[in-house]
């Protein structure tokens, strides 16, 4: 098949260009984010990536490096603002609309297929650019590996495996779903008309430059014993047990909202069209991802990084379709398209983003769809409560003093906002904190926060409930409504070096025992996985 070019720039002048107006587009969404990025505070999973970032490594029992890594760039460049953290995140969601229009040239759109595309791409963004997460990392990978998959497609240049291997393997430092594309990927290449490129030495480079990435994450998890399969193994069981993946289909079309009809197109066009037979490796690159997380029951939002690449399709048919309706059909039709991805637009930021009154009607509608906005209030006041508590201590007790704090959440609140309190650093067993230790001299009093009086009296010594975490809100949240005791405590009665050996535990599970009856009940965030406390903790903490 003869090479193809993609449409030229309908404007000579570059602040009119097509790539200008895309520009704008994810510019704006970056404005967005800027003006309300500091509307309510820092996520739970933000604090861990913040903690974390301090402590730089090629891995961590949650997540691979690359987050951590950008949110120490952002901590360099910015501080602890949490707007200069969120700008990150912004920045890789912009870049990932502006991709999905780039897409949209290279399959022979014009401007309007480009900007089409490009607002479709944009609810994600806004969502996902709102929180400092490697969900925005893992997303622009993905987009970046499908943008130089139909880069090739088209000219037909084998070069661009070396630039598909780099985006997989910076995928695969970002989160290991990417795994699950790679495999679209490879077997879109082989069940596609491009088996020919299996013969090309550049797709091995590509292959070897992926491996290269990806090596030092390997070995730091084959250092630590491959700590991260046993974390995503108890995570995807609890998101099992808990019902979280039973929706995987229903949950595509929620989280494209209205520009479903657009991907439904584009997924058309690469599988069953004369046009799109060029393109069909990028429909099995969703097809596959897409049987793979249903086999394994994956959460929905998973595979949401596979959208932009069909909406850039969709959009190249919908703009030749306008072309060739009649008058009175393209009239109606035309506007509906578009005033329909502006409402998805609009729903995105109503939703995910923080800028509900909290408390309001409206707050609690978005809550009932974002249930992470709690997440992102109370850690001001739980800061300052444990500086209460401390400043109450005798000097005596204050002397040597520790946190020991049951979630990540905790921990990176209390070692963000601790130093203007004068407090120590946190500890804690929860994930890659539990490598940290508990400190060199081991503290000989401690405040203990988000644990059951069950845990605490039976592992310290001199237990005495302090103070109760809240918010000025009144909003019920993890801290306020299921943990929200803080106690002061002497040392483990075991001593530190044992208590701390069998200490190690993920944080994706909570279980909590009610104070009126002592009944244990099941909510989200913590269970003790590892080691030998875990069987003589079963009976506070239950798990499988």
């Amino acid at each position: 098949m003869p090479r193809s070019q993609p449409p030229t720039q309908t404007s000579p002048n570059p602040w009119t260009s097509d790539s200008a107006f895309l520009i704008y587009i994810s510019a704006a969404t970056v404005l967005i984010h800027m003006l309300v990025g500091t509307r309510y505070g820092f996520h739970r999973d933000e604090l861990a990536i913040l903690e974390d970032a301090r402590h730089l490594a090629w891995g961590y029992v949650s997540y691979p490096p690359v987050t951590p890594f950008f949110g120490r760039l952002a901590l360099l460049l910015f501080g602890t603002s949490l707007l200069g953290f969120r700008f990150v995140a912004a920045m890789v969601q912009a870049v990932a609309v502006f991709l999905t229009g780039l897409m949209s040239r290279e399959l022979g759109g014009r401007r309007e297929a480009q900007i089409l595309s490009a607002f479709a791409a944009v609810p994600f963004c806004l969502g996902a650019g709102a929180l400092m997460q490697y969900t925005s990392f893992d997303y622009v990978c993905w987009v970046l590996a499908a943008y130089f998959v139909v880069r090739l497609l088209r000219s037909d240049d084998p070069r661009w495996f070396l630039a598909i291997g780099a985006a997989i393997g910076f995928g695969m430092m970002s989160k290991y779903t990417m795994a699950f594309f790679a495999c679209g990927i490879a077997g879109g290449t082989i069940l596609a008309n491009a088996r020919k490129y299996l013969l090309t030495k550049w797709l091995w480079f590509g292959v070897a430059i992926s491996l290269v990435i990806f090596l030092p994450n390997f070995l730091w998890q084959l250092h630590h014993d491959f700590v991260s399969l046993d974390f995503l193994r108890f995570l995807h069981e609890r998101d099992v047990s808990a019902g979280l993946t039973k929706d995987f289909l229903p949950d595509q079309l929620e989280q494209t909202l209205l520009a479903f009809p657009l991907w439904v197109t584009g997924l058309c066009f690469y599988l069953f069209t004369d046009k799109g037979s060029r393109f069909r490796t990028l429909g099995w690159m969703y097809i596959i991802p897409l049987l793979l997380f249903i086999i394994a029951k994956g959460r929905g939002y998973y595979l949401a990084p596979a959208y932009p690449m069909l909406y850039a399709a969709g959009a190249v048919v919908f703009e030749e379709a306008f072309a060739t309706w009649r008058d009175s059909w393209r009239s109606f039709l035309r506007p509906l398209v578009w005033i329909t991805l502006i409402i998805s637009i609009i729903g995105a930021m109503v939703v995910a983003l923080p800028i509900a009154p909290v408390g309001s009607l409206w707050w609690y509608k978005a809550v009932e769809i974002d249930s992470a906005l709690p997440d992102e209030i109370g850690w001001v006041e739980l800061v300052s409560t444990i500086a209460n508590v401390r400043d109450g201590l005798p000097a005596t007790q204050q002397h040597q003093l520790g946190i020991l704090a049951e979630n990540y959440g905790e921990v990176g609140a209390i070692n963000l906002l601790g130093p203007l309190h004068g407090l120590p650093k946190a500890i804690s067993g929860v994930n890659s904190s539990w490598e940290r230790g508990y400190g060199d001299p081991p503290p000989q009093t401690m405040i203990i926060v988000g644990f059951p009086e069950q845990f605490v009296s039976e592992y310290f010594e001199s237990c005495h409930l302090a103070a109760h975490t809240w918010n000025s809100y009144g909003i019920d949240n993890e801290e306020s409504f299921e943990r929200p005791d803080i106690y002061v405590c002497g040392q483990p009665k075991l001593g530190w070096p044992e208590f701390w050996r069998t200490f190690q535990y993920f944080a994706q599970l909570d279980l909590y025992l009610t104070p009126s009856s002592g009944e244990v009940v099941q909510c989200q965030s913590a269970a003790f996985n590892i080691h030998s406390i875990a069987p003589r903790l079963a009976p506070l903490f239950p798990f499988a």
